[in-house]
């Protein structure tokens, strides 16, 4: 097995090198951000796999507080001698002197991780301008001899001089750069920081390949992940039925507000499950109440799946059945017409279909309804948790502010058809876990699976 690569993540204080460390593991409570200068006090590790391999050991230091007077420090040594010693020899005779081990202590613990290193990268924050600590940084980085790659941080902001920083690089002949917002990176951020640093590293290309093409089925893998979860959250919602009496009044309106609560509590299982997917907290989302209509006053054993359930064919037989329901609608003033004339096509049918249907046609006879979730929620569920896993995509573990889901307005989603899979459901009650014990079977699964295959749809989405 190849050496891991030991990367040294260095630079200025409060320039973002714990946040650019968060956003490469993926750990929002790696290391401690702040605005305060010289959060990051100790050198702090960690690594990053490739199907279960470490391959890369990033190293996070103290800020680099005062590179003018050391690296003048540095000038001095061997300045009497006849032959005066390398830049990285005086580095090295600099950290055995009781300076090193007082006054520019945090500095001795950068220098140290770079002289251990095989790379490190210098993280610059944009917003600030070049000034001459940042040159005499360069030059006391470059003394350890080791290759440098700078990544030009939060460079989405208003007031980046990215320019700027690019030409007094090129200046100090670093041409090698790399944009990396840690709060908000790009796509194939992560793929151009590790290619930029592979041109540096020839002898840790393949190494460095590697790890990008994992890290891209890891995201591809997450994303499969992200959208099952949210066609999981629908089809249980759209399959979900409550039996309730049409009196009393005080009846309905609790079993209305039942399944409100369990309509709410399940998609906050289905948020806490897509954060724990992308590894980031339960308090990275601020997300309103989901505002519910009063419900959904229809029973869906008169869906055509059901009829295809019960094996049931609309034909002559069932049309007859159904003229019949239209003669007899003002017996059962609590049904619509149309459900009416269903029950004459299960009639007409045969008995056999409706023995099949049981109990349900029968409560229904009796002054019971079952209350579903309308099609605008399923719509408007949707329309919140696949904008949540987009931003959770293009998040980094860097970012402090929560991720705020504005609800879209909900006459919008009453127009047009919801997806096959989810109208499927509505005839399988026993596909939710918000009203009966939820049972998985093919259909089911295959109902899911179509359903993440759609969301990616835009006439979906």
């Amino acid at each position: 097995m190849a050496r891991v690569l030991r990367i040294a993540v260095v630079g200025h204080t409060n320039t973002g090198k714990t946040s650019l460390m968060r956003t490469l593991i993926r750990d929002t409570g790696f290391g401690e951000v702040s605005s305060r200068p010289s959060t990051t006090r100790h050198v702090e590790g960690a690594r990053l796999f490739a199907d279960g391999e470490p391959l890369i050991e990033l190293y996070d230091t103290p800020g680099l507080e005062d590179p003018i007077a050391l690296l003048e420090r540095l000038d001095a040594i061997g300045a009497d001698e006849d032959e005066r010693p390398d830049p990285t020899a005086r580095v090295e005779r600099f950290l055995d002197t009781p300076a090193a081990r007082g006054r520019f202590e945090q500095e001795t613990k950068v220098l140290r991780q770079m002289l251990a290193s095989d790379a490190a990268l210098y993280v610059i924050d944009v917003r600030d301008p070049v000034l001459a600590k940042h040159r005499d940084e360069l030059a006391l980085l470059a003394a350890c001899a080791i290759p440098l790659l700078p990544v030009l941080n939060f460079v989405r902001d208003a007031s980046a001089n990215e320019a700027s920083w690019r030409e007094a690089l090129a200046r100090l002949g670093l041409h090698a750069i790399v944009r990396f917002d840690t709060v908000a990176p790009e796509r194939d951020g992560e793929r151009r920081l590790y290619e930029k640093l592979a041109t540096l590293l020839d002898a840790y290309r393949p190494t460095l390949e590697r790890l990008v093409a994992c890290r891209e089925r890891e995201a591809q893998a997450r994303r499969v992940a992200g959208l099952r979860l949210i066609a999981e959250l629908l089809v249980d919602v759209a399959s979900a039925r409550i039996r309730v009496a049409t009196e009393p009044e005080a009846a309905m309106r609790t079993a209305i507000g039942e399944l409100h609560e369990q309509v709410r509590q399940r998609e906050q299982r289905c948020v806490d499950a897509l954060l724990a997917l992308y590894r980031f907290r339960p308090d990275d989302v601020d997300a309103a109440g989901l505002p519910l209509l009063d419900g959904r006053w229809e029973n869906d054993l008169f869906h055509p799946e059901t009829f295809r359930a019960l094996g049931v064919k609309l034909g002559t037989g069932a049309a007859a059945g159904a003229a019949a329901g239209v003669s007899i609608d003002l017996m059962f003033g609590g049904l619509t017409l149309g459900a009416a004339a269903a029950l004459g096509a299960l009639a007409g049918g045969g008995w056999q279909a409706v023995r099949q249907l049981g109990e349900r046609v029968f409560e229904t006879l009796r002054g019971q309804r079952e209350l579903t979730v309308d099609d605008a929620i399923l719509r408007l569920l949707a329309l919140r948790q696949l904008p949540l896993l987009e931003a959770l995509e293009a998040r980094g573990h860097a970012a402090n502010d929560p991720i705020r889901l504005v609800d879209p307005h909900v006459s919008r989603w009453r127009e047009g058809e919801i997806p096959e899979p989810m109208l499927r459901a509505r005839a399988h009650p026993e596909w939710s876990s918000l009203s009966v014990p939820c049972r998985s079977d093919a259909a089911r699964d295959e109902a899911v699976t179509t359903l993440a295959a759609l969301l990616t749809d835009p006439a979906h989405a």
